[in-house]
């Protein structure tokens, strides 16, 4: 029961809301959607259905009920139980209209769209076209402008932290420069975060090009002075300055989105055959976004899930749930997708006072 400033109490008026998630799998997805049936079904008696496989099923008008009871056991499971696409209406004929109409044949009042930069830029695209859409972020890659942090980011983190501590003993076993890829599309906030996490001997980002001479002089130091074990931590979409590697033609997939992935492997080979350290890679890929949510991750998506569908009811559409000053609160899409959060200047140079 809802209170007003009079001291009067009016049952909220029940809607009927949609759910979706779009883009890359994460974990604590789950979490957001369990977050968002508890309290829609339980406070505002709301109906919740959840469309399949992103975006594809609002056009197509795919989508499963959402209970309470169909959610139970959903928190602690990687992955999403709706699946996910990354088609928007956009690349489909007629896809705003088909969008439309499923929103008007299922009574539908208001679309909750949880995903990352693409997905909600989306969503504010849609919002703009009518669309009554609030916004979840999610990406383990922690990109997204107006929050804090986003969901499925500590689990990547702490996922590459494990790698880097297992690989600091097979390299401490034969005297190797261990190169351990992660994720970081754009943004390096895993690889510096796990870098100064699991003690790496350099990080690598997108956000300061590399010179791998620089690189390979000061692994041939460490080595020099008797210390052994150099991990070096490197972002998919880390670069090197220009002029200093060849890099092969880069693959676009279908979506537009440059195939990144292997500078890990050309970076090894660079360190190999300018220093003569025996150099080995491990590219941990999926396996950052795959299995169980942290239990940062599952509290901050059950709490992005309850504001999200509190935002329904507040009229808050065009906006996207975000953590700031640790309370969850609605910002505008527009500001929030607008341009990428990067790694500070401040926490990058902590990390490189441990560079060998």
């Amino acid at each position: 029961m809802a209170q007003d400033q009079t001291g009067s109490t009016e049952s909220p008026k029940p809607l009927s809301v949609g759910v979706l998630t779009g883009g890359g799998d994460c974990p604590g997805l789950n979490a957001v959607i369990r977050g968002v049936v508890r309290k829609a079904e339980k406070h505002y008696g709301d109906r919740v259905v959840g469309f399949l496989d992103g975006w594809k099923g609002v056009i197509e008008n795919d989508f499963m009920e959402l209970t309470i009871d169909a959610c139970r056991g959903i928190l602690p499971r990687g992955g999403t139980i709706l699946g996910t696409t990354r088609i928007t209406p956009f690349m489909v004929e007629d896809g705003m209209a088909k969008v439309k109409a499923t929103m008007s044949e299922n009574d539908l009042d208001a679309l909750i769209v949880i995903g990352g930069e693409g997905t909600l830029s989306c969503a504010l695209a849609t919002y703009n076209e009518g669309l009554p859409v609030v916004g979840v972020p999610k990406t383990i890659d922690n990109d997204i402008g107006g929050t804090e942090r986003t969901f499925g980011f500590d689990t990547a983190v702490a996922i590459a932290t494990e790698a880097i501590d297992r690989l600091h003993t097979t390299a401490e076993s034969h005297d190797r420069v261990m190169v351990c890829e992660v994720m970081g599309r754009h943004v390096g906030h895993i690889a510096t975060w796990a870098g100064i996490a699991g003690g790496a001997t350099m990080t690598l980002i997108p956000e300061h090009p590399f010179d791998v001479q620089i690189v390979c002089d000061a692994l041939v130091r460490r080595h020099e002075n008797g210390r052994f074990a150099s991990i070096v931590v490197v972002a998919e979409g880390a670069t090197p300055a220009p002029g200093t590697i060849d890099l092969p033609k880069q693959e676009v997939d279908r979506y537009g989105h440059i195939r990144l992935g292997g500078i890990g492997h050309i970076l090894a080979g660079e360190i190999e055959q300018r220093t003569g350290l025996e150099t080995r890679v491990t590219t941990l890929g999926h396996i950052q976004r795959g299995g169980t949510p942290t239990p940062f991750d599952r509290v901050l998506s059950t709490r992005f899930g309850v504001a999200a569908i509190d935002a329904v009811h507040t009229g808050h559409f065009g906006h996207m749930v975000a953590l700031r000053s640790a309370s969850i609160t609605p910002q505008p899409l527009v500001d929030c997708v607008s341009e990428l959060k990067y790694v500070s200047d401040e926490l990058y140079d902590v990390a490189t006072q441990f560079f060998a």
